[in-house]
């Protein structure tokens, strides 16, 4: 089966649950016989849930983490952390461009462009080279105004509480 129009989603926003909506997006697809492709940005130290999940559904579903362990100095990026979402970013447009996969997941690649990790402008080219019958979804708090513009569906999570404020750490099997 292949997408007979692919569109672009875009999940934002400071609540949680936009890389989780995408993975719903790449489970489902991956049930009606898509393959789907996550590449995510700044997210290295795994593997997290999803990463042992993509294993299991492989090769319809493969993840790609790239960056650091750690977390990226937004003030002062390590060229490290840069060359790393640059090369990323080199991988999704060869995922788009491939033929391979009918979903593209470009997981935080908006809160790596928030970081200076990734100028907007390739966004926009990887927007603007998606072919006809593949969908892309683009994640990651503080999206861009102009890939808000470029795509076709923008949903926004807002947070309103969240149980990090009363100290719960990141839990296995739920946030990792």
């Amino acid at each position: 089966m292949k997408l007979e129009r692919g569109l672009i989603q875009v999940y934002t926003g400071n609540g949680k649950g936009k890389t989780t909506a995408a993975l719903g997006l790449a489970f489902r697809a991956v049930g009606r016989g898509l393959r789907v492709c996550m590449i995510q940005f700044m997210k290295g130290g795994g593997p997290y849930g999803e990463h042992l999940t993509a294993q299991r559904l492989a090769p319809d579903l493969i993840i790609i983490p790239t960056g650091r362990e750690g977390w990226v100095d937004r003030n002062n990026p390590d060229p490290e952390d840069i060359r790393l979402a640059r090369e990323a970013v080199t991988m999704a447009g060869a995922a788009l461009a491939g033929g391979e996969y009918d979903m593209v997941i470009l997981d935080e690649i908006n809160g790596a462009a928030a970081f200076g990790l990734v100028p907007v402008d390739e966004i926009l080219l990887l927007m603007a080279s998606k072919p006809a019958h593949v969908e892309l979804v683009l994640t990651g708090r503080n999206a861009d105004p102009r890939v808000i513009d470029a795509a076709d569906l923008v949903t926004e999570m807002r947070e309103i509480k969240h149980y990090y404020k009363a100290g719960v750490t990141s839990r296995i099997g739920i946030e990792k």
